[in-house]
Order: structure tokens, then sequence, then C-alpha cells
């Protein structure tokens, strides 16, 4: 571990906070605070990421080292690494929030990986900031797994994402309360290493707007572009419309990828949305199990359901309206922002079309083939149809002899099935009538398929079961899940257990269907 080397441009090229108490209170002028982790009473390695790790320039003798545990739980710092937390707002369920910050989060610092790339690395559980408010910094172990799991398992399934290096036990207990319902108990703590180039969000440049601290938000805007956008020309006197637009074509671009393998985020509030396009912040996320526009897991958001599947494009184009106009302060004609937000949307439509070719084993979505992808999910939604299941099985159906036999393990109700079977046939009909036009090789089409259609995703009752486990010691099922999602698209012989529909028992279990925040 002492070969990792740091190089930590957020801290040494931005303004700080002066006060380097843990008190909470407003930070102005600065776009972080230097803080350091509290210690741990007994740190405790239960999971790490081999590839993470590797990336990193770490071994495996590294991760078993004691020090390992000590450094990746707070209770030692290696040479070179300066704690911080940043400083950002955001806007939450649509509503302005004013300052925010880490919380619960503390960057180690900027390491310098054996690839050849920057990661930041981030404690989140590490103990108190300024930004906790009352709160106490900490973590659980269910909410930390969580995001160890998904984190690998979304990198794994080729959508771009923050990383997780380790996930450590810290012997002691925390009070949370999950369903904020006044039945609060005492959880395991953890501490999750995440691992990213930057974990920059929409809400730094908007916090900085929203005070009027103009000349910092063009030197947050400047260092961001030059140290993380290297492709384009830090001089150049449109540089700030540029780069939105590259956020802007990211954001897009990653969306329709949590559109292609049915993932929901749950909390799109603009402090979780990534200025580099990765997914960030795993809180109440979830997979599609039965096809449902409306879903959303956000206990919080049940009422509204803002962040529902079927709104995610539209509320990733509304924070990019956020940030440009957080921007438009910088520019004297703020047009070219305008340009690049109504871009966004063909940016989308057309990530959307081609990730949908690839699904549905064709060449390209035409306009003709719009309407029979809506008569797909509609279908799918009106029969309770299982969202991967349904699409991993449509390789197997015959273009010239189509059957919905292929289907029949994806529908969660047979009444439904019998109900829905003629409009079923005729989809068919047509999808298949649709492939022989194309006539693509029969393998080409089905590898097309497989590679877009995973077999395996971090299903929330998959994912609880790995808790109920690990709260009782039982680490077992977290590293087999760990082995499933690092081959998501591959047919794994002995493990069919994670390629299910939801069984009945999970449909209402907490954890299993809806989450809070705090999950």
């Amino acid at each position: 571990m002492h070969t990792l080397q740091f190089d930590n441009r957020f801290v040494r090229e931005l303004p700080g906070d002066p006060d380097i108490s843990v008190r909470p209170r407003q930070v102005t002028g600065a776009c972080w605070s230097r803080v350091r982790p509290t210690p741990v009473a007994a740190p405790t390695v239960v999971a790490h990421s081999p590839e993470v790790a590797a990336a990193l320039g770490l071994t495996a003798e590294d991760v078993r080292d004691p020090r390992f545990a000590e450094v990746f739980a707070g209770n030692a710092l290696l040479p070179g690494m300066d704690p911080w937390a940043a400083c950002y707002g955001g806007h939450q369920f649509g509503h302005w929030a004013g300052q925010l910050g880490d919380g619960r989060a503390i960057s180690l610092g900027e390491a310098l990986g054996a690839d050849g790339r920057r990661h930041e690395l981030q404690l989140k559980g590490a103990g108190p900031t300024p930004y906790s408010r009352m709160a106490d910094g900490r973590a659980v172990l269910r909410s930390s797994l969580r995001e160890f799991l998904c984190s690998e398992a979304m990198h794994h399934l080729g959508v771009p994402t923050t990383r997780a290096l380790s996930l450590v036990l810290t012997g002691e207990e925390v009070i949370r309360d999950m369903f904020y319902d006044g039945h609060p108990r005492a959880e395991p703590g953890a501490i999750v290493c995440r691992v990213a180039p930057s974990f920059i969000r929409f809400g730094n440049f908007e916090l900085l707007a929203a005070r009027g601290e103009r000349d910092l938000l063009a030197r947050l805007v400047d260092f961001t572009i030059c140290r993380d956008f290297p492709e384009l020309d830090p001089a150049a006197p449109d540089r700030i419309s540029q780069w939105f637009e590259e956020v802007c074509a990211r954001t897009a671009r990653l969306i329709a990828h949590w559109m292609r393998v049915g993932f929901v985020h749950g909390v799109m509030n603009t402090d979780n949305l990534s200025i580099l396009g990765l997914t960030i912040d795993y809180g109440p996320y979830g997979w599609l199990e039965a096809v449902d526009a409306d879903w959303t897991p956000n206990t919080t958001d049940a009422h509204g359901r803002r962040y529902a599947f079927g709104r995610q494009p539209e509320i990733g184009q509304w924070n990019l309206l956020c940030l440009a106009r957080a921007l438009a302060s910088l520019m004297e004609d703020p047009e070219p922002l305008r340009a690049a937000l109504e871009r966004y949307g063909d940016i989308y439509g057309n990530e959307y079309r081609r990730m949908h070719a690839a699904k549905l084993g064709l060449r390209e979505i035409g306009e003709a083939d719009v309407a029979l992808v809506q008569r797909l999910y509609r279908l799918m939604q009106e029969a309770e149809v299982d969202f991967t299941l349904a699409f991993r099985a449509l390789a197997d159906v015959d273009p010239v002899e189509p059957s919905l036999a292929p289907l029949a393990s994806a529908f969660y109700r047979d009444d439904l099935r019998a109900r829905y079977e003629a409009p079923w046939q005729a989809w068919l009909h047509d999808y298949a009538a649709r492939i022989r036009e194309e006539a693509l090789p029969e393998t080409a089409r089905r590898e097309s398929m497989g590679a877009a259609n995973p077999r395996y995703v971090l299903r929330n009752w998959l994912a609880q079961q790995a808790i109920d486990q690990a709260e009782q010691g039982d680490y077992a099922m977290v590293g087999e899940l760990m082995e499933v999602l690092r081959r998501p698209y591959q047919d794994q012989p002995g493990r069919e257990a994670f390629a299910t529909r939801r069984p009945e028992w999970a449909r209402h279990r907490a954890g299993c269907s809806m989450l809070s925040c705090s999950s």
C-alpha cells in the first residue's frame, strides 16, 4: 500500500474552509473542508473488489495486511492522503435545498493508479463532517453492502458508474430508523470505500451560483474542465458551452443505459448527478421486476413518483437545466446552453434506440419500429412480465413460428398470461416478421441480444438475502453474488437461482420492494 501515490488536485488548486472543526455550519467561499475520519473500534474487511484493487496497484497481500482495514476504515492515513469533505448544494425532489455537502463521506485523496488513471478514494460512513448537520456521519451494513455490490454490478453490466474498493465492518453499532417511522434499532456499522475519477456533482456548481460566488464558480468550472475533461481546450472562448454539451451527452448516455438494464436510481436529486456522467450515490435503487413505468423503489418518493423508472430521462434533462441556470451567470449569451439542452433529447433518443435495437436483435430501430417497442412495454406492464427475463428470452423466439413459450417463465401471473395471450401472439408475429426482414444470421442475432440483455442483475431481494446473512456474520452469499455479477451476460450453470422471478415473499417485504433513503 505504501506504493500508492497521491496528487490531490481538488484541495491543492481550489480554496478550502479555514475552519478545521466538524461543527455544523454554512461553509462559504470554499469548495471543501479539511476533516479527518473518526476512528472505529474494530475494523474488519469483509469484501473487496480485486479489479479495483488491481487498478490502484494493490495486491491480494495488500488487502490481507491488517493496515488495509485500518486505512479503509479511517483509522490510519497513508503518506500523501489529505482528507476532505466537499461543499455542494442541490435540488431535492424538485426543491432547492441549499447547502448539503458530504455529510457522511470523506475523500482520502486522489490516487494515481497502476492503470495510469486518477482515482478519488472516498469513505462513506467515516464519521461527521461540517455538512453532517445533526447526524453522526456513519453508515450501516445493509446500506454499505448494497452500495458495494451495486457499484461493481453496474460496472460489469457496462453502465458508467463509480466503483467500490472495499467493505469494512467497524465493530460498532449504529442507530437507524430505516423507514423513519419511529422504530429505530441498533445495526452493525460499516464503511464502503467508493472510487471514481471525481465525485463532483451538479450541486457543486449550483451552490456557488445560488450564493453569487461567481469568481469561485468560474474557478471550479475551469478546474473541472482541465482535470476531468482533458479532451477539451481549457483556453477556448466557448469552453463552458462545449463542456456543458459533453455533460449533457454523458448524462443522456448514462440514463439510456439505466433504461436498457431496467435500473431505477430512486433519488435523482441534482446533488446525486455526477458531472462525469457516472451512476453515483447508491441509495434506494432497484431493478424492475414486473415492468412498471411508474415504479420507484424509494419510499420517500412513493406519493409523487418523481423518480419512477419511466421519468428518469425527463428528470435527467430537468437536472441539466438546473446546472445550465447555474452556469448561465458565467456567459454573456446563454443560448449555447439552451441548444445543448435541446440536443440532450436527441442524444438520449438515439442511444435508447441503438441500445434497444441490440436488445431486440435488430440492426436499428427505425421510425416504424418505435410503435413495436412501445407495444412491447405496454404488454409487459399490463401482463405483469419480468423485465430482465422477458428481454433475455426474446432471443429464443423462433422467427418462423413465433410462440409465447420462451417467455413463459417471465410471467408473474398465469391469469394475466392467459388474458393477454392473443395480443402477445400478435406482437410476436410482428416481431418475427421484423426479424426476418433484417435477415441477420441467427448466430449474430443471438450474440447481439445476449450482449445487451443480462441474465443476472442485482435484484433487491437477492441483495436483501445477502444482507440478512451478513448481519449474522455469514458473507458467503456476498461472495457468490459478486462472482455471479462479474459475468452478468453469460449463462452460469448451477446459478439459476440468481436469475429467477421475484418470489412472492419478497413482493412487499422491506428491503425487497421499497426502500428509504437510509437503506
